[in-house]
C-alpha cells in the first residue's frame, strides 16, 4: 500500500493504527492526522513523524483513503464539513465510528461515496483487536484490500454481507472485552472469598484468561473444554453450577442486550 492516508480524528484508536502502519512499513509520509488538538497532533509527529494538520478539508482532499476515527456524535458535523469533496470514486472513507449507518456517512458526506464501516475494539490498542467490516457497493475489489490492511495493522479483521451484522459484531467483538474483563474480576472476588490474598488471586485470574484465550486461537473450544473436565472433578463441578444456574442462557440475553442497544443508538445518532 502506498496510498495517502488522512486521519480525521487522533484519539486512542487512530493512535493505535497510525503506529501499527508504521510497525508495518507504512510510509510516515503518507500519513496525515488532522485533529481540533494541537497538542496531541504535535505528539503524534514527533513520535511517528507524519504529517499533521487542523484542516480537515485539505486533509481529506489529498488523501486516497479519509478514516473517519471520531466519535458518533460528532460525525455528522465532521463528514458535512468534508461535502463539499469531488465526487471521486478512487477515494475510500473509512469510518470506525459505532453505530452510525454507511448510508448516513453518505448522505453526510453529498452521496455517492465509497464507504467501509468498522467495528474495531479495544484490544486493537494492543495490536489484538478483532474488527468486523462492511463496504457499501460503491467500494471497489481493491478498496476492500485497502481497508482490510489498514485494520490488520491492529489485529485481525472478517467481512460481514449486511451492514446489519455489524451490531451483532458490536454485541460479540465490539462490547466483549469488558465481559472478559468483568469474569476475571468476579473470579478475582471468589478468590478472595476463598481466602487468597487479593494480589494473588488478580494474578491466578489474570493469567490463567491470557492462557485459555491464547490455547482458543486454534483449537476448538468444546474439545478444549473437555479435555481439563475430568469425571467427578473440580472441573466439573464448576461447569455443572454454570450450567445448573443457566449461564449459557445469561450471556445469551447480555450480548442480545448489547445488540438491541447498538440498533437503538444508530437511530438516535441519526435521526433529524
Amino acid at each position: 500500500m502506498k496510498q495517502a492516508i488522512c486521519f480525521i480524528g487522533a484519539g486512542n484508536m487512530a493512535t493505535s493504527l497510525i503506529g501499527g502502519l508504521i510497525a508495518n512499513q507504512y510510509q510516515a509520509t503518507q500519513i496525515t492526522a488532522c485533529d481540533i488538538d494541537i497538542e496531541q497532533l504535535q505528539q503524534l509527529q514527533q513520535r511517528f513523524q507524519i504529517n499533521i494538520s487542523q484542516d480537515s478539508l485539505a486533509c481529506a482532499s489529498s488523501a486516497e483513503i479519509v478514516m473517519l476515527a471520531v466519535k458518533p456524535q460528532v460525525m455528522r458535523a465532521v463528514c458535512e464539513a468534508l461535502s463539499t469533496l469531488p465526487p471521486n470514486p478512487q477515494q475510500l472513507f473509512v469510518s470506525i465510528a459505532a453505530g452510525v449507518p454507511a448510508s448516513a456517512i453518505d448522505a453526510w458526506l453529498g452521496d455517492d461515496r465509497a464507504i467501509v464501516r468498522c467495528m474495531p475494539n479495544t484490544p486493537s490498542l494492543l495490536k489484538l483487536g478483532a474488527t468486523g467490516l462492511f463496504a457499501n457497493s460503491r467500494v471497489s475489489t481493491d478498496q476492500r484490500e485497502s481497508a482490510a490492511l489498514v485494520m490488520h495493522a491492529v489485529g485481525i479483521s472478517i467481512w460481514v454481507d449486511k451492514e446489519s451484522d455489524l451490531d451483532a459484531v458490536t454485541a460479540i467483538s465490539g462490547s466483549g472485552p469488558a465481559y472478559f474483563f468483568y469474569f476475571i474480576e468476579l473470579l478475582e472476588a471468589a478468590g478472595v472469598e476463598l481466602g487468597l490474598p487479593r494480589k494473588t488471586a488478580a494474578t491466578l485470574a489474570r493469567q490463567t484468561a491470557l492462557g485459555a484465550a491464547s490455547m482458543a486461537l486454534d483449537e476448538d473450544v468444546i474439545k478444549l473444554r473437555a479435555q481439563v473436565t475430568s469425571r467427578k472433578g473440580t472441573t466439573e463441578q464448576a461447569i455443572l453450577s454454570f450450567q445448573e444456574n443457566q449461564l449459557d442462557h445469561l450471556v445469551y440475553e447480555a450480548t442480545a442486550a448489547a445488540h438491541r442497544r447498538s440498533l437503538e443508538l444508530a437511530q438516535e445518532l441519526t435521526k433529524d
